[in-house]
């Protein structure tokens, strides 16, 4: 199946074709129109929702813009200062304004022969309207400025090595080399770096902290975390299932990674194993290199995903002729990954820090997987439909990163790379569970008790990542380190309680990838099936379509995690 470029862009009915959004001026008139609409009838109400999808979906990817173009370079002012006058000058006017069409729309009675694939969205817009505060508009314009600042700090970090100054994530490699020694200097400048931030990262997740608790407190909650929740449409699990979950990551994986560690620890024959040897290969070899640059990376990836599904390959060669990826590491560009959905042009945008590492190889078939959610689910008429809650998001990521390893063949030539490749994602998936759920717990915690101080902060950290790590790893000398080290989590600053999908979404794709291993060609086509759903159905309809369960419970996690065992201790 070919994309043709062309025709994946939606054709504007509503909005004039030249629109330019430089001004609350420029959009008023369209929001004033919707409003002041009748829908005394079915056909009124169809082509309101449709122009009311075609508004969202023009501003939406012009704000995507904005956020790309800033990422890409924090250095560049104009494009951070473009960014704010959106947050600050033009959706303080649009909160309103979407309100009152929220309201609009929820009084209509004739919403109810819209049909079921409607029921998920009408109940969003519900809650929406629930979650509503006037006094909350200034202060999340404010909450979205402050939240990029992580980005701008994080950004300029660097460290000289070899006399060549790198980025974190380009030094970062260097605890992957057979030389001890090395990693052990390279590791040292890394946290001592970081440590130089410490205080002016603390002092910004205080002031998010207190703006974040004031939010929920305007909007009628007692708890950032009862808020965010709401706000998350978190409608399919609760809290509670989120405390289980952490219980049962600590029952069922902890145990696992110990035992990782400690072979770790004997295949590597030190006396102790320190931070700086986690990475490494435990027995000594160099580190892997998929591929030498973006360039190849692309190819690669290319290659791979059409061996899985033509379709996929021709998603990720679009992306590269649009030229709508930036994937090398450079001074100045922002930490992690994305894959941005622009919904008019129907084409996402990757955006990586790649440095040739197995671990940028991951985070391209991750992206790569958001990337093919993102076009299978552009067809859809309305933008509800194609805005999917992160459980199933990361469904598309999350087991694209699994399934595509059968296909590595692409990057590794050599058998024995391949097997060391696959090994090391297996263990990614077991180090990766308890450490989620360090995460999940640590923002329940902050956000339950607003008014700690930053001592209190490190000191409960301490206890949770311990309670989530392995025993094994000797931190002696590095307590200060340890007790910061979760400021280096994008999430915690820029996306509150958006990290626990992840966990939810591990699961799901271990159960997505057995099924591929043992019905390739059926387990390609459920994930197509459910990814194409979009937001019409729950998130457990979505997993049954995929042909597995959204499940989390402590039985669960044991089955797929010997799974995940038997196939790692076979290669």
């Amino acid at each position: 199946m070919i994309i043709d470029q062309q025709a994946v862009r939606s054709q504007r009915k509503f909005l004039p074709a030249d629109l330019k959004i430089d001004s609350w001026q420029s959009l008023e008139s369209f929001f004033i129109d919707l409003q002041s609409r009748d829908l005394t009838t079915f056909k009124q109400l169809a082509s309101w929702l449709s122009d009311l999808s075609e508004l969202e979906t023009v501003v939406q990817e012009y704000v995507g813009w904005l956020y790309i173009r800033m990422t890409c370079d924090t250095k560049d002012e104009k494009l951070t200062e473009a960014y704010t006058f959106f947050i600050n000058e033009i959706n303080p006017h649009i909160e309103p304004f979407s309100d009152a069409l929220n309201k609009k729309l929820d009084a209509c009675p004739l919403t109810a022969q819209l049909g079921a694939k409607y029921a998920i969205y009408l109940r969003e817009v519900k809650n929406a309207i629930k979650l509503f505060c006037k006094e909350n508009i200034p202060l999340n314009a404010e909450l979205s400025v402050m939240e990029q600042k992580f980005g701008e700090i994080a950004g300029a970090m660097s460290v000289t090595v070899d006399g060549k100054e790198l980025t974190l994530q380009q030094a970062s490699n260097y605890l992957r080399v057979p030389d001890r020694q090395k990693r052990e200097e390279v590791y040292h400048k890394i946290v001592t770096r970081r440590s130089q931030d410490e205080d002016e990262l603390n002092q910004l997740f205080t002031a998010l902290v207190i703006l974040r608790n004031k939010i929920a407190k305007n909007a009628g909650f007692d708890n950032y975390r009862d808020y965010k929740f709401s706000a998350l449409n978190r409608f399919d699990y609760s809290v509670k299932d989120c405390e289980d979950f952490q219980q049962s990551v600590k029952l069922s994986v902890v145990p696992l990674l110990d035992e990782l560690m400690a072979n770790r620890k004997r295949e590597m024959a030190v006396a102790t194993l320190r931070p700086w040897d986690l990475e490494v290969d435990a027995n000594g070899f160099p580190d892997l290199k998929p591929f030498k640059d973006g360039s190849d990376l692309i190819q690669k990836t290319i290659s791979c995903f059409t061996e899985i599904d033509p379709y996929f390959g021709e998603v990720i060669r679009t992306l590269h002729e649009m030229k709508f990826m930036d994937l090398d590491s450079r001074m100045g560009k922002a930490p992690g990954g994305y894959n941005y959905p622009l919904y008019e042009t129907g084409v996402p945008f990757i955006f990586m820090n790649s440095s040739c590492s197995l671990r940028d190889l991951i985070t391209m078939v991750h992206e790569g997987g958001h990337a093919i959610h993102s076009m299978l689910t552009h067809s859809l008429p309305f933008i509800g439909f194609k805005e999917f809650p992160s459980e199933v998001a990361e469904l598309a990521s999350m087991s694209m990163e699994l399934i595509s390893m059968e296909h590595w063949h692409h990057f590794f030539e050599d058998e024995n790379e391949l097997r060391r490749a696959k090994k090391e994602q297996l263990e990614n998936v077991i180090e990766a569970l308890p450490w989620i759920l360090c995460i999940d717990r640590f923002q329940h915690w902050i956000y339950l008790n607003p008014d700690h101080t930053s001592k209190e902060r490190s000191d409960f950290w301490e206890q949770n990542f311990s309670s989530f790590s392995s025993a094994i790893t000797d931190w002696s000398g590095l307590e200060n380190v340890r007790r910061s080290i979760w400021q280096k989590q994008l999430h915690l600053f820029e996306v509150p309680f958006y990290y626990i999908e992840y966990g939810m979404a591990q699961l799901g794709a271990i159960a997505m990838w057995k099924q591929y291993r043992e019905q390739p060609a059926k387990a390609i086509e459920n994930y197509k099936k459910a990814l194409s759903l979009g937001h019409t159905v729950s998130i457990p309809e979505v997993y049954r379509a995929a042909g597995i369960s959204f499940d989390f419970s402590d039985q669960y996690i044991r089955e797929l995690m010997l799974f995940v065992k038997s196939v790692y201790n076979n290669l």
